[in-house]
């Protein structure tokens, strides 16, 4: 199962200290449960805490557009590409 949780706490201007500070939980239990196989319930826990949807943390399926992810904030934009008239 590939999680992207790090990149949407990252998307979403948080840290993961910041994260389990709003969670009431020490930034290396939370550490560990990111970087391990955290449960559903760890997984529900960390959307709240985020305010997304628990499939945002899930590996996004590949679209048809393109994208461009932002080097600084780690926000992706989809990109519409059309074809020139003539």
């Amino acid at each position: 199962m590939n999680l992207r949780i790090k990149e949407v706490i990252k998307g979403k201007g948080m840290t993961i200290t910041e994260l389990a500070d709003k969670m009431g939980i020490n930034r290396v239990n939370l550490s560990n449960m990111v970087n391990g196989n955290p449960t559903v319930e760890t997984l529900n826990k960390i959307a709240d805490a985020i305010g997304c949807p628990v499939t945002e943390l899930f590996e996004k399926p590949q679209s048809d557009g393109a994208s461009i992810t932002c080097p600084n904030c780690g926000k992706e934009f989809e990109v519409e590409l059309k074809a020139k008239e003539r």
